[in-house]
């Protein structure tokens, strides 16, 4: 097993602390392995194994009639007369009432609990109701570039020679750990977005026109990184001739976001500094998504780039937006707390035009601005602009 301290550098500040810890992610991205690395982590801290408590609620118990009342007769079961216990509790979303059944233990049992899900209802819904002030959610990326080099043992290669592996590959810890070719990579990708449709979409919300709805999947695929509308979509379908309601798109993309197929990110008005509702982009959760369903080629690379950059930002905990400014655009502004960084994402640097700095000038305040691309003679600073590439950029411990 190969760990990811950044996952458990932040859990570990919940330990027995009176809160459920949720870590939610899309299908595969690790969040099992992260309960296998905490339960590591609570054995170094002492902690009796049989305390620590294990379970993972696959499909087929779930469609063997799985109760809340019995995920709770369980669990009390596992832990009478143990004292204080760790539950690590895998993919339990699918358990209706489950929420109740942690609430109850918390009120009437000593215990701590750590639950994973691959659908972000766990953050939403009755969870509001029988949890409120009394979870933390912990978001789980597929893995990062630096985390692909671990993966790959490839920490000392040449960052950039190794960027352009990660690029056409994705994060999937699955692929990371594997040596697949890209073919055999995007077909487990396939497979992975495919049971993510299937469980968590069609299934779940008994989608009718499964034609109709994977033409608006497909449409947002190919049109990460741009912003558009629910309007358009319709509009698109009609040029098509597939009629369509705009509810439907809104609710087709409510339910790929729930799914973290997608992610939405939001226009951000810099001089009035408030969140505009119109002309959202979307990014995948990874890159390899949109490779599995399109293949691998070169005129991708800008969005993909796009992608990778809004990934990290949230790993690192920054709101995206898109900033907007006059008629202005920066492709990204982070903001952490009391911290904001501006970020123009680009394949190569114009050589006979200066676009990529010059909407970064317009912006009058001192927090950090940068050019990342993936030109290889990306280096330096442009009055008080970082240009750097992107491999360098993904790297760096603080930016």
């Amino acid at each position: 097993m190969i760990l990811r301290p950044d996952y458990i550098n932040a859990i570990t500040p919940f330990i027995d602390v009176p809160l459920v810890k949720i870590l939610s992610g899309v299908r595969r991205s690790g969040k099992s392995t992260i309960l296998e690395m905490m339960k590591l982590e609570l054995q170094k801290r002492g902690i009796p194994a049989e305390n620590i408590i294990f379970r993972k609620y696959t499909e087929m118990e779930i469609d063997d009639g799985l109760t809340a009342k019995q995920m709770y007769n369980d669990l009390k079961s596992a832990i009478e007369g143990k004292g204080r216990c760790y539950l690590l509790l895998d993919e339990l979303q699918e358990v209706a009432g489950w929420e109740k059944v942690l609430n109850s233990l918390l009120e009437g049992s000593d215990v701590d609990i750590y639950v994973t899900g691959s659908n972000s209802k766990l953050m939403s819904g009755e969870i509001s109701t029988y949890l409120t002030g009394r979870y933390v959610p912990i978001s789980v990326y597929t893995l990062s570039f630096r985390e692909y080099l671990e993966f790959k043992g490839k920490q000392d290669a040449d960052p950039r020679a190794m960027f352009d592996e990660y690029l056409q590959y994705g994060g999937f810890p699955i692929v990371g750990i594997s040596n697949f070719d890209t073919r055999s990579a995007y077909q487990v990708v396939e497979g992975i977005y495919a049971s993510v449709i299937t469980r968590d979409i069609s299934k779940r919300h008994k989608i009718r026109n499964k034609d109709l709805f994977d033409r608006v999947v497909k449409y947002i695929i190919e049109n990460v990184g741009k912003t558009f509308s629910a309007g358009a979509i319709v509009k698109f379908l009609k040029s098509e001739n597939r009629a369509i309601s705009i509810e439907s798109v809104y609710n087709y993309i409510k339910w790929l976001s729930e799914a973290f197929i997608i992610y939405p990110c939001q226009r951000y008005d810099l001089q009035g500094k408030s969140v505009l509702k119109t002309q959202e982009k979307y990014y995948l959760s990874d890159i390899s998504i949109k490779y599995s369903k399109m293949g691998f080629n070169t005129k991708m690379v800008a969005a993909m780039l796009e992608n990778i950059v809004y990934l990290e930002m949230k790993r690192r905990g920054y709101d995206v937006y898109i900033g907007k400014q006059d008629t202005k655009e920066i492709d990204f502004v982070g903001i952490r707390r009391d911290e904001k960084i501006y970020i123009q994402v680009c394949a190569q640097l114009p050589t006979e035009s200066t676009r990529e700095t010059d909407n970064l000038m317009h912006i009058k305040d001192h927090y950090h601005k940068y050019v990342v691309c993936k030109d290889p003679l990306a280096i330096g600073n442009d009055n008080g602009i970082d240009i750097v590439h992107i491999a360098d950029f993904l790297l760096k411990e603080e930016w």
